[in-house]
């Protein structure tokens, strides 16, 4: 799917708008869940949005907002995974017990009998053993009231339902949210070709926003891989919403949904686009990585500011003077490698070639880091998928590095 905007990025899609349907509502809770490590990014950018009483999770983060700013944080947030909405909390004794307590819901105020829905459970307790029975327990639970009431039920669609409710459990003490996204919002809708080991999304948006890069410069990607990183630089640079080329969020099958109130906020975020007066460069040893990172470059519509090339980093020169790399290289676990010679290789050639350049790395190989043979001036724990690894800084100086 292309992107809204042209190939110079200048155009802005038209949004029709009624302003006089759009109304103001209440502020309420709501988490955004993300990756580990990039909490405390997320929270900055919920404050930034203008989200209130914001707190850090684990892997998520609370804040308040009404219901446009709902629709703005699916929208703009680039490290959020989902937005959810707590709508019923409650403690329980019993399997029986918890199953009396979402019954007691009144269901009909969210769905009716021709409402698909699926139940997502996660958490821990000691009165359920695995989260498919708690998830078996609160759909029967809808569903009898449903039946009792009105002689039908709704049905469960685990593929594409109306309503995505998910299930929290802390022992004996159980939180239920609507789930506003659908799905994952690292899937931007850009990435139509992809590699063996592609980065997700909001972890590349996360360490370009951890690498403290603001658009000003020039960025080079040595490994892009599928072009991903550099995708999300670009939407970084010209703040651009994170998900501008998705076409549905959860959100939009709720009975509350004000399709006006959306298009206004989508018009408010796009108004907010600035210009980009560099270029963002991005290589890859492998040509078959270059056509699928061209292919989505293209998708996105970044031709125009983003240039790839075929090239080996070992001995390369910089495309330009005063841009800060941040890659993603291969690492054993990630990609067959041997990352001792390879890590070596790259340091060496950050060394020799790259003077006053500052380069960011994530890697899983603490081993092939000590290669490096350079000093990291940072260190910033991250995942990657099931991997644990460190998003590292070096500081390329020109000359020798002078005590003050």
């Amino acid at each position: 799917m292309r992107g809204f905007f042209n190939s110079n990025n200048s155009q802005l899609k038209k949004v029709e708008v009624n302003y006089q349907k759009v109304n103001s509502t209440e502020d309420f809770t709501m988490i955004a869940k993300t990756l580990p490590g990039l909490e405390e990014v997320l929270a900055t950018e919920i404050k930034r949005l203008g989200g209130r009483n914001v707190k850090t999770l684990l892997r998520g983060v609370s804040f308040k907002g009404d219901k446009g700013f709902l629709y703005k944080a699916n929208l703009s947030l680039r490290t959020a995974l989902r937005i959810l909405k707590p709508i019923h909390e409650f403690k329980f004794r019993s399997q029986d017990d918890f199953y009396r307590r979402v019954k007691e819901f009144d269901w009909s105020t969210l769905m009716d009998v021709n409402t698909s829905f699926v139940i997502h459970s996660s958490g821990k307790s000691d009165t359920f053993t695995h989260s498919l029975f708690t998830a078996q327990k609160a759909k029967d639970a809808i569903v009898d009231q449903f039946r009792e009431r009105t002689g039908e039920r709704p049905n469960v669609d685990k593929r594409s339902p109306d309503l995505s409710i998910h299930v929290y459990l802390k022992n004996h003490e159980c939180s239920v949210s609507l789930d506003s996204s659908g799905e994952s919002l690292h899937k931007r809708g850009y990435k139509v070709a992809v590699g063996e080991a592609p980065i997700n999304e909001v972890l590349a948006a996360g360490l370009v926003l951890l690498s403290g890069w603001d658009g000003l410069s020039p960025l080079y990607d040595p490994f892009c891989g599928s072009g991903t990183l550099a995708i999300e630089a670009a939407l970084i640079a010209q703040n651009l919403p994170a998900n501008l080329t998705r076409d549905t969020f959860g959100f939009m099958t709720w009975k509350d949904y004000d399709q006006d109130l959306h298009a206004l906020i989508e018009e408010s975020a796009l108004k907010k686009a600035r210009g980009f007066d560099h270029k963002i460069y991005c290589s890859d040893i492998d040509p078959v990585m270059v056509i699928k990172a061209r292919k989505n470059i293209t998708e996105a519509t970044f031709d125009d500011i983003i240039e790839v090339e075929r090239k080996d980093f070992i001995g390369s020169n910089p495309p330009v003077e005063g841009a800060m790399l941040i890659f993603n290289p291969p690492y054993n676990e990630k990609l067959r490698a041997d990352t001792g010679t390879l890590y070596r290789s790259i340091g060496d050639t950050l060394k020799s070639n790259y003077p006053g350049t500052n380069a960011w790395m994530i890697t899983s190989d603490l081993d092939g880091l000590k290669t490096f043979g350079l000093r990291t001036s940072r260190r910033i724990n991250v995942m990657n998928g099931a991997l644990e690894c460190k998003f590292v800084k070096y500081e390329m100086y020109k000359g020798s590095k002078k005590k003050s």
